[in-house]
């Protein structure tokens, strides 16, 4: 009897321990990245088909295209995330090529600055409980904030030189 309970315990524990090791969801590639101002979403993107879908905050008078440094407005356009900080006051950061050389023109004909250092990022360092709830209000500089837990999918999703499109 006690040689059945204890095979019948041993077969469990090894049944759960292969459980333990299957592998979880596969790692998400994404080709292009897809932001819908008005719908505060961040699409990611595999041969055209949207793979995974964020809700976001973004600057803090996010209507209409970023013209100038401190509008606190979020660029509309085609950009490229050109480069990644682990670093940042962020928990992570991921940069987007604005200011392009249609918002430097624009800009130098308006006689100011286009202003530059937009990201997608993380909750600011400390801040990670704050979580989904940062989506209740338009914070940013003009930035694209998403929960840590995305931030860190997203960081594992694309690569540097993938384009962003910034839609309004």
């Amino acid at each position: 009897m006690r040689i059945r309970i204890l095979t019948g315990i041993l077969i469990w524990l090894l049944s759960g321990l292969s459980l333990a090791q299957t592998p979880a969801t596969p790692a998400l590639h994404a080709d292009r990245v897809v932001v819908l101002k008005k719908e505060r979403t961040l699409e990611l993107l595999s041969l055209g088909k949207v793979i995974k879908t964020y809700k976001v905050a973004l600057g803090g008078d996010p209507i209409g295209p970023k013209t100038r440094q401190g509008d606190h407005k979020t660029p509309e356009g085609v950009y490229v995330l050109d480069s990644r900080n682990a670093h940042s006051q962020f928990y992570k950061a991921i940069h987007i090529s604005y200011p392009n050389a249609r918002d430097r023109a624009a800009a130098k004909r308006q006689g100011v600055s286009p202003g530059g250092d937009v990201f997608v990022h993380g909750l600011p360092n400390g801040f990670g409980w704050v979580g989904a709830s940062h989506r209740l209000k338009d914070c940013t500089d003009g930035c694209i904030a998403v929960t840590n837990e995305e931030i860190d999918e997203i960081w594992q999703a694309v690569a540097d030189g993938t384009p962003i499109e910034i839609r309004p």
